[in-house]
C-alpha cells in the first residue's frame, strides 16, 4: 500500500575535532540503519565536526539536499551560541558550496534556511536541539502546515530530574497534531563539564515507540521503528492548513509498495531511572570517557570515610561495574579502551572489583586531629571496593610549613581549643587542608611509578554543590582535583545515592558512613571523638541549603526575595526572625566566599542550581559583603511581624 515506513535515528560519543573518530561512528551508524532497513537516519546536533549545522543528504545519491541552519539558539544555563552565532532569519537563499564538495556532489548550490523535505510519499521537516523547548517551536507551524516527520538533531546535556522533561516535550509535539518525531543526541563527555545522555527515540502521535538507552559505554546505538503514515493522516482529520513553509521536493520515497504485512511499532512505556540510579550512571560514564580520551592511567581519591568522598569511590565503583558488564557483552572497543589504560594488551578484566584494584588508588591522610573511626571507614569502603588504599600520616608536612612560619614570625598559631584567635583557628585547618592537595598530586604522578607500573593518575574531588555555593572549603586544598564526579550533586541526593549503593552493589561499609555526622576533622579532638560537625560550622542544614541554592539559582532571588519566600515555605519550623538570621548568614558567606568559584574543580554538571562560575553561573566573585539595603529591608519586614 504504500504508507509504512522505517526510520533509524541514533545516539553517538563524538568528540571535539575527531575528525576521523566521528566519521567512524557516523559511519557505522548508517550501515547498522541500512541493515536495519532504514531509508532515512538522523544524526545528533554537529555530529560531524561536532560543531556545526544541520544537513539532509541521502547517502544512496551522495547529495546535499538541504542546509537546514538553526533559527532558535541556546543561550542560557550551559550555552552561550550566540556568543558564536546568529540565529537564522527564516529566508530561503541559495547557498554556494565549497569548491572541494562540489567535486563530490556535482552540485553548486543547495536551499540554505527555513525549508522541508518533500518527497514522493510524505513530508520531513527539522527542528534543531534547543528549538523543541522553546515556546516558538517550528514544529508546531511545520505540522499545521503539513509535515507529518519532524526530526530533531540534538546535543541535550543530562542533569539529574530531567529525562521526563525531554519525553514529554517529544510526546506533547506529536499529541497536538500528530506526526512522527525522531530524536537524535549526542552521548558522552563533552570535553567539559557536562554529559550527553542519549536517549534517542521515535514517537507517533503521542507515543513513544522505539527508544534508545539514556547511560551507556556503546559509542554508538542505532534505533530503529517501522510506522505508518496514514496512522498519521487519520490522527490529524482537518487539522491541517494550506502549506506556508518552502518545500525541497525530492525524487525519493522512504515507502515500498508492498507492505501490508510489515509490522509497525506499538506504542512503549517509557521506565524513567531514578536520581540515585543517575547518579550511579551518568557520572560513571563521563569519568570513564574522560579516563580513556586523557591518556592516565587511573584515578586518585583522597577518602576521608565521610559522605563526599565516599559517593566519589562509588561512582568510581560502578564505573568499573559498567566495564565489566560491556566486556562481557562483548564490546571490543570498551576493552580495547581498558587494555590501553592499564598498559597491558592481553587484560581481561573478570570482576569490577579486580579492575578497581587496577585503575582506582585511594589514600586516608591523617593528622593528629583524625579519628579512628574515620580511619577504619575508609578502610573498610576501599576494601570492599577493590581500590588500591593507603594509610598517609600528613603530620610531619604539617608541622614542617609551621615550623617555617615560626622561624619567619617568632610566633606559632593555636586552635581555638587551645586558646588560639578565629584567625589562627582557620589558618591551621588550612594548612592541613592545603598539604593534602599536594600530596595527592604527588602520590598520583608516583604511586604507580613505586610500584613498577607505568603511567599517571587523575586526582578526583569530592565536594559537593552545597559546599560551593557556601564556599565552604579550603580554596586549594583536597578539594582541588582534576575533575570532580559530585560537584554538582547536593549532600541529600549523596546520602541517598549511598543508600542505593549498600543494597545495590552489596557496599555495606556504606552503613557507618551514613550513620556518622560530617566533619572535616581539621581541629582537634575531644577525648577521641569528633567536635566539629559541617552543619554546625555552616549555621545550616545540608537540606536548607539546597532550598536556598535553588531560590538563589532557579527563582533568581537576592536576600529579601529569598526571604519572602522562606517565611512561608519555613512557616512550621522556624520564625521570621530566625529564616532572617539563616538568610543574612548565608548571604555574607556566599559573597564572602564566590571568588572560590574562580578555582573551583571542573565538575560533572548535574544540578540545576549549580554555582559553576565557568559557563552556567557567570555571576561577580567580588559582592558588598554587607548588604546593607537588603538586610534592611529583612529587618524592617521582621519587625512587621514581631
Amino acid at each position: 500500500m504504500g504508507r509504512k515506513v522505517t526510520l533509524a535515528t541514533c545516539s553517538l560519543n563524538q568528540w571535539a575535532l575527531d575528525f576521523e573518530g566521528n566519521l567512524d561512528r557516523i559511519l557505522e551508524s548508517i550501515e547498522i540503519s541500512k541493515n536495519h532497513g532504514a531509508k532515512y537516519r538522523l544524526g545528533p546536533e554537529l555530529e560531524i565536526w561536532y560543531d556545526g549545522k544541520n544537513v539532509h543528504y541521502f547517502p544512496r545519491y551522495l547529495k546535499i539536499l538541504l542546509i537546514r541552519p538553526k533559527m532558535l539558539m541556546a543561550n542560557y544555563g550551559n550555552y552561550r551560541e550566540m556568543r558564536w552565532f546568529s540565529p537564522w532569519n527564516q529566508k530561503v537563499e541559495e547557498y554556494f558550496l565549497p569548491r572541494m564538495i562540489q567535486e563530490v556532489t556535482g552540485q553548486d548550490t543547495v536551499p540554505f534556511g527555513d525549508c522541508v523535505l518533500s518527497t514522493k510519499d510524505t513530508c520531513i521537516g527539522t527542528e534543531i536541539c534547543a528549538e523543541l523547548w522553546n515556546p516558538r517551536s517550528p514544529h508546531i507551524q511545520m505540522g499545521l502546515d503539513g509535515v507529518e516527520i519532524f526530526t530533531n538533531s540534538s546535543a541535550s546535556h543530562h542533569e539529574l530530574r530531567k529525562a521526563d522533561q525531554r519525553v514529554n516535550l517529544i510526546k506533547s509535539a506529536t499529541t497536538k497534531t500528530g506526526g512522527i518525531y525522531l530524536y537524535a543526541n549526542q552521548r558522552g563527555c563533552d570535553g567539559d563539564r557536562v554529559y550527553y545522555d542519549g536517549c534517542a527515540m521515535v514517537a507517533i502521535n503521542g507515543d513513544i515507540v522505539a527508544r534508545g538507552a539514556q547511560f551507556s559505554l556503546n559509542d554508538v546505538e542505532v534505533i530503529t521503528a517501522t510506522v505508518d503514515l496514514e496512522d498519521v493522516r487519520s490522527y490529524r482529520g482537518e487539522m491541517c492548513q494550506p502549506h506556508m513553509v518552502r518545500q525541497v521536493k525530492v525524487n525519493f520515497s522512504l515507502s515500498t509498495g508492498d507492505d501490508v504485512y510489515l509490522p509497525t511499532h506499538q506504542p512503549i512505556t517509557w521506565n524513567f531511572h531514578t536520581p540515585e540510579e543517575e547518579i550511579s550512571l551518568g557520572p560513571a560514564c563521563w569519568l570513564w570517557d574522560y579516563l580513556r580520551r586523557s591518556g592516565q592511567a587511573g584515578f586518585l581519591l583522597p577518602l576521608s570515610g565521610g559522605v563526599d568522598s565516599s559517593s566519589t569511590a562509588c561512582i568510581v565503583h560502578s564505573m568499573c561495574v559498567l566495564l565489566c558488564r560491556a566486556v562481557q557483552d562483548d564490546n571490543r572497543q570498551v576493552l580495547e579502551d581498558i587494555r590501553r589504560v592499564v598498559r597491558d594488551e592481553s587484560y581481561c578484566p573478570q570482576h569490577p572489583k579486580e579492575l578497581c584494584g587496577r585503575i582506582f588508588t585511594t589514600c586516608y591522610m591523617a593528622t593528629e586531629n583524625s579519628s579512628e573511626d574515620t580511619c577504619n571507614r575508609a578502610r573498610d569502603l576501599a576494601n570492599q571496593i577493590g581500590s588500591t588504599h593507603m594509610n598517609i600520616n600528613i603530620d610531619m608536612a604539617v608541622k614542617g610549613i609551621l615550623g617555617i612560619f615560626s622561624v619567619v614570625t617568632g610566633r606559632w598559631p593555636k586552635f581555638h581549643a587551645n586558646g588560639g584567635s578565629d584567625r589562627e583557628n582557620l589558618a591551621l585547618q588550612n594548612v592541613q587542608a592545603r598539604v593534602r592537595m599536594v600530596l595527592a598530586y604527588l602520590f598520583a604522578q608516583l604511586s604507580l611509578w613505586a610500584r613498577g607500573k607505568p603511567g599517571g593518575l587523575l586526582v578526583l574531588g569530592s565536594a559537593n554543590v552545597d559546599e560551593s555555593l557556601t564556599g565552604y572549603f579550603t580554596k586549594y586544598d583536597c578539594s582541588s582535583a582534576d575533575i570532580n564526579p559530585i560537584g554538582g550533586i547536593s549532600k541529600t541526593d549523596l546520602k541517598n545515592f549511598l543508600i542505593y549503593c549498600v543494597e545495590q552493589f552489596q557496599l555495606t561499609a556504606l552503613r557507618r558512613i551514613l550513620a556518622a555526622p560530617p566533619t572535616a576533622e581539621l581541629e582537634p579532638l575531644t577525648d577521641g571523638q569528633v567536635s566539629q560537625t559541617d552543619e554546625a560550622d555552616m549555621g545550616m542544614t545540608y537540606s536548607e541549603l539546597s532550598a536556598i541554592g535553588r531560590l538563589r539559582k532557579i527563582s533568581k532571588c537576592g536576600p529579601f526575595s529569598m526571604f519572602c519566600k522562606l517565611i512561608h515555605l519555613w512557616k512550621d519550623v522556624l520564625s521570621p526572625m530566625e529564616v532572617a538570621q539563616k538568610v543574612k548568614h548565608f548571604f555574607r558567606m556566599y559573597s564572602m566566599n564566590r571568588h572560590k568559584m574562580t578555582t573551583v574543580t571542573p565538575s560533572y554538571h548535574a544540578e540545576s542550581y549549580s554555582p559553576d562560575d565557568n559557563r552556567f553561573d557567570l555571576r561577580p566573585f567580588l559582592y558588598n559583603t554587607r548588604w546593607t539595603w537588603q538586610f534592611r529591608c529583612i529587618d524592617n519586614q521582621v519587625a512587621v511581624s514581631a
